[in-house]
Formats: structure tokens, C-alpha cells, sequence
């Protein structure tokens, strides 16, 4: 099979984004990070300081991603988030929109911005895809093709690359995505948390596929995690794309609320949902008490749109953008106190 590439360039912001926004190797050698309970291995990073792309092979293929890595000692093992762009974008629209990477680099952490495999209409420089939620309908309201990329797969083995070339400590791999990409950030947690020990969609918060028969709710066997999984999500009340209070589109289908709960149920947490004021027009809805410490908390943002809060990425195409808060900071302060425990 020819091995493809696809690499980012930076500089597809200006009309990128409103593009996209508008529409809606694994190279082994180096040992994994310390293993809970086991003796500590060496690693050395070799992913340059800064912004650069790292070729992940998966499944006869070769995919181009962009990491963002702090300058920081070459045998210490730093946390890694990965960080999911939404429908019909890419990594790099992504990573603008985030901009986790700058955080990163203040505060000591890896950021990787992988893209999706499933092909919408070329408008970026980079193009315009989509994941592979396990289950669920595409944008379009048809499913992925036969033969689609296993993104659940994929993104352990983007992890794994990272961990070899970055010296990641395992106990500290972390999810986020907007809209589509959090509803892949969502599929990880039910289907990968012995790799993400936190998660924190961004308008995009599922805990399993909706219920065909019941679009109200999920199906229960379609989450079903081996191990709690913390999280925190932040959603606006006025989101048009992914309804807060839920629609008939079996892509999203059950209310935000209720997504929140099943987490609280899942992580088997004891008390909640507390209500807080967060900031002016901002509740935050939090189950603390929860197994192996893993929290679940909801920021609402009344008014807000399909956006992400504190971005200063034009998003207006897609609604309100919160200033009051900084999802991207709220949630890296959640990740520092939720790494996986036991």
C-alpha cells in the first residue's frame, strides 16, 4: 500500500478557519513510560523543542502530526494531551483554536494535534476531515465508509509514538476535541481508559452512541469503561450544532446534562450534581467524590454558542465566544489534579 503524509501548515488560519467553522511511525525503540506498580524505565526525548511533525505508521499507512513540545529535560516525562479538532477542519485549525500549544509550552506538557482520515470537500490548505466516532453517523447523516480508519486505534498509536520519540508519563495522557473532536475524546474514555486518565470535550461531551430506539439516551453497553475516567466539558446553552438540550439526530441525540450524569454514574461518584457560579453567565455542575478520584465537571455557558469559551480565534459563524473563561487553561488545571490513579 503507497503510504500517505499529510503534514500542517501554520499559517491556515485567516480563512482557513472560517472556512471550516462556517460549514458546521509509530517509530518504536524507545521504552514505554513507568508502568504503574513497575520498575521505572529510561526514556530520552528526541521530538525537537516547538512545533514540529511526527510520522505515526498505522494499519499500512503513514499520517503526518503536528506535536508541540516544552522545553524541558530530556529524561523527564511529561504529561501529553491530545487535542481533537472538530468536523470538517484539521489539526492545525485545531491547535489555533486551542492554542494549548502556548500553554504547554509555559507549563510543561506535550501537545499533539492529529487529523482525521474521513475526507469532507477541500476548502483548507490542509484539508477538511472528519473522525471515525465508533457507531455514530457523520455531519452529512451518513456513516463512515466500509474500511474507514479505526480512529479509536489510531489515536492509542498516536499516543505510542509520542511516548517513544517524547517520554510521556502514562499516568498523565489526556484528551480534548471540539464538537466532532469531542465527541472522539468522548469515545476514548469508553473505549481507551487504560491510555487517558482525563478527558474535556469542548461542545461535544457523549458517553456512549445515542439509543436508536430512544435517541433520549445511550445505549448502556455502548460505554462501558474498564476504569474511571475524569471529566470536565464545557458546552453553551445556545448551541445550535449540538443541542444542550439534546435533538433527534442520532450524531448527537441526548441532552448534555444527561451525558454529565452518565459520567457521574459511570465513575461511581458520590455526591453532585453541586451548582456553582463560574463567572457571569457561567454554572459550573460538579460530582465530586468519585472512584479513583475522577471527578466530573460541567461548565455552562449561558448564551454561548457552538464555540470554544476563551478562544481568540474568530468563531462567530458558529455563535457566541465566551470570554468570561478559558476552557483551555480551566482544563489543563483539571488534568494536572486528575492524572490516573491506583
Amino acid at each position: 500500500m503507497i503510504a500517505k503524509t499529510r503534514t500542517r501548515a501554520r499559517a491556515i488560519l485567516a480563512t482557513g478557519v472560517a472556512l471550516a467553522l462556517a460549514a458546521g511511525g509509530i517509530i518504536l525503540g524507545a521504552a514505554p513510560a513507568t508502568a504503574a506498580g513497575g520498575p521505572a524505565q529510561s526514556c530520552a526525548r528526541t521530538l525537537p523543542v516547538g512545533a514540529s511533525t511526527l510520522e505515526v505508521s498505522f494499519a499500512g499507512e503513514t499520517y503526518g502530526v503536528l506535536v508541540q513540545v516544552p522545553d524541558a529535560p530530556l529524561r523527564r516525562e511529561l504529561p501529553l494531551v491530545v487535542d481533537l479538532h472538530g468536523s470538517n477542519a484539521n489539526g492545525g485549525v485545531q491547535a489555533d483554536i486551542s492554542d494549548l500549544g502556548e500553554i504547554g509550552a509555559a507549563q510543561g506538557f506535550i501537545v499533539v494535534n492529529p487529523t482525521g482520515d474521513i475526507e469532507f470537500p477541500r476548502t483548507l490548505p490542509d484539508g477538511n476531515w472528519a473522525w471515525n466516532v465508533p457507531g455514530v453517523p457523520l455531519t452529512s447523516g451518513t456513516y463512515p465508509p466500509a474500511g474507514s480508519r479505526d480512529d479509536v486505534a489510531f489515536l492509542r498509536a498516536v499516543v505510542d509514538a509520542v511516548d517513544a520519540a517524547g517520554c510521556v508519563d502514562e499516568r498523565r495522557v489526556f484528551a480534548t476535541g471540539f464538537s466532532g473532536g469531542g465527541r472522539m475524546a468522548s469515545a476514548l474514555a469508553c473505549e481507551a481508559s487504560d491510555v487517558f486518565a482525563a478527558i474535556a470535550p469542548v461542545a461535544g461531551l457523549r458517553a456512549g452512541r445515542p439509543d436508536p430506539a430512544a435517541l433520549s439516551g445511550p445505549v448502556a453497553d455502548s460505554c462501558s469503561p474498564d476504569r474511571p475516567v475524569a471529566v470536565v466539558t464545557f458546552h453553551g446553552t445556545a448551541d445550535f450544532v449540538n443541542p444542550y438540550p439534546g435533538n433527534a439526530d442520532p450524531r448527537w441525540g441526548y441532552t448534555v446534562q444527561l451525558a454529565a450524569q452518565r459520567w457521574a454514574a459511570l465513575n461511581d461518584c458520590r455526591r453532585g450534581p453541586v451548582v456553582t457560579p463560574a463567572g457571569a453567565g457561567i454554572t459550573a455542575y460538579s460530582w465530586p467524590n468519585c472512584a479513583k478520584q475522577a471527578d466530573v465537571v460541567l461548565y455552562e455557558v449561558a448564551d454561548g454558542g457552538h464555540t470554544w469559551p476563551g478562544t481568540d480565534v474568530d468563531l462567530s459563524p458558529l455563535g457566541a465566544v465566551s470570554q468570561e473563561i478559558s476552557a483551555s487553561q480551566i482544563m489543563w488545571d483539571f488534568f494536572k489534579a486528575h492524572p490516573r490513579r491506583g
